[in-house]
């Protein structure tokens, strides 16, 4: 019988702290900073997680979309866009789950943290694929020939925008994942787990939490303090997409479509 390293190794990542949210991922501060993206040892062909979210009442649920499974917030969405009605096609928007990808990265000057999950929207996510895609860079995530990767993060309240922007500047020079190859080794193996970082709500508890935002004077309770893995979302902003802005849904007739949906 042979051990389960997989398994320990989850086990271990987990008693170090190395799934808390906060240590597991990367935001990239106002300024420049610099970041190596490294092979996901989950899917080597391809360091991009795509996760799909809900931004509600300052809280996101991974959509079990992500996964091609049944969304009652989704399907909620989809409720709304079916009637027709252009307030509701608006309001539909808020129910719809958004995308949010995260690759796993180092970065430079921080090399002691480890690898953690650097998350992203559209804009950053188009450039890093271009990038990718073009012949004359090659494997950027290569461990002996790859390329560092600079970020620029302005903040919105100096951006030339309504909100921050986020540039890329992947850098010319090959170089190595570490100078140390058994460090390097090792980044390749211990990663956080993404998929205990960010937990799939149930079926049920997506649509308790949906109840209780469109009827708060309901007695149906979803608090940070249940059982529920409904997360405070430290990721509620797009940083290079501008505010992930909530529209007031509370209205009678959109509460009734509720209803509607879920008591038939």
């Amino acid at each position: 019988m042979s051990l389960d390293f997989d398994a320990l190794r989850k086990k271990l990542n987990n008693l170090q702290g190395q799934n808390d949210r906060s240590k597991a991922t990367w935001k990239p501060p106002e300024g420049k900073s610099t970041i190596r993206l490294v092979p996901w040892k989950d899917n080597l062909d391809n360091p991009f997680v795509e996760l799909y979210f809900h931004y509600l009442a300052g809280k996101s649920q991974l959509s079990p979309r992500t996964f091609g499974e049944a969304d009652p917030i989704a399907e909620f969405a989809d409720k709304l866009r079916e009637t027709g009605d252009k307030d509701d096609w608006s309001h539909a928007r808020n129910f719809t789950p958004k995308l949010r990808t995260y690759a796993p990265v180092i970065v430079r000057g921080e090399e002691d943290q480890g690898v953690r999950f650097y998350g992203f929207g559209k804009t950053v996510y188009e450039q890093l694929c271009g990038v990718i895609l073009d012949p004359d860079w090659g494997d950027i995530t290569d461990v002996e020939s790859g390329h560092d990767v600079g970020i620029e993060l302005v903040p919105k309240e100096k951006s030339d925008t309504n909100f921050a922007k986020t540039t890329i500047l992947v850098k010319p020079k090959e170089s190595p994942l570490s100078k140390d190859a058994k460090l390097a080794e090792n980044w390749l193996k211990d990663q956080p787990d993404i998929y205990e970082i960010f937990t799939k709500p149930s079926y049920d508890e997506l649509a308790a939490f949906l109840n209780r935002y469109l009827n708060p004077d309901s007695d149906v309770s979803v608090t940070s303090e249940s059982k529920s893995p409904i997360n405070d979302d430290s990721d509620k902003f797009d940083p290079d997409e501008g505010d992930v802005k909530e529209e007031n849904t509370k209205s009678k007739d959109v509460a009734a479509e509720f209803k509607e949906l879920f008591n038939d």
